[in-house]
């Protein structure tokens, strides 16, 4: 199994002082680097001082838990569900596929069916006879410069089910978009859009256009 190699040098954390409260919580962070002096780094994170520094102490050690869910919902039809939200941060709507926190002791399926439901008004669909979804091996972290937050991107088929549920503050337009018309999309979109998003929706756009090359 290849892995990456294992670093030289690592800088060692020395102290985590809490500079703000709130909804999202500003930190300094000391570190000691290899040369002996001391560094200091500015975070936000939505986990209080114990838990933020129980994150960084188990950081690197393989037993990730994730803070948040994207969901990558695709219907029978090949068509991907997609959603417009406004963005407090931004001042702007943004693209973006649904999304959300893990609440506490939530599982991932879970999570996976609330946060379809409330954003999207979908559901799991059964395909065979089950519902089919599937997980990235490992949550990746949303910005490594700012925050600790991870995120768990879980693919799943889906359908229509009910009306959306957002919360009266979210302003969400939920949209579908053919997989074989994502690359157009990317082309002609100028609305604000997340990495992530775009990533994803890249890669299905790369693999349509290589479906065409081999016809």
């Amino acid at each position: 199994m290849s892995t990456a190699p294992a670093p030289k040098q690592t800088p060692t954390l020395h102290d985590i002082e809490q500079v703000s409260d709130g909804w999202i919580k500003k930190y300094n962070l000391t570190y000691t680097l290899p040369d002996g002096s001391l560094y200091s780094y500015e975070s936000v994170s939505r986990k209080g001082m114990e838990a933020y520094r129980r994150e960084l102490e188990r950081a690197g050690s393989g037993a990730q838990a994730p803070d948040a869910i994207c969901i990558v919902p695709r219907t029978a039809e090949d068509e991907l569900v997609l959603i417009r939200e406004f963005r407090y941060p931004l001042n702007s709507w943004c693209i973006a596929f649904p999304a959300g926190l893990i609440e506490e002791d939530e599982d991932l399926a879970t999570c996976l069916e609330r946060e379809l439901r409330e954003e999207t008004g979908y559901g799991l669909a059964l395909v065979d006879g089950t519902v089919k979804y599937h997980a990235l091996p490992q949550a990746g972290y949303s910005s490594t410069g700012l925050t600790e937050e991870s995120v768990q991107v879980v693919y799943a088929f889906v359908q229509k089910k009910r009306e959306a549920e957002p919360e009266p503050s979210e302003f969400i337009e939920v949209f579908t978009l053919p997989i074989a018309d994502v690359a157009a999309f990317l082309e002609g979109n100028t609305t604000p859009i997340g990495t992530r998003c775009q990533l994803i929706l890249e890669s299905f756009a790369r693999d349509a256009r290589n479906e065409l090359q081999r016809c």
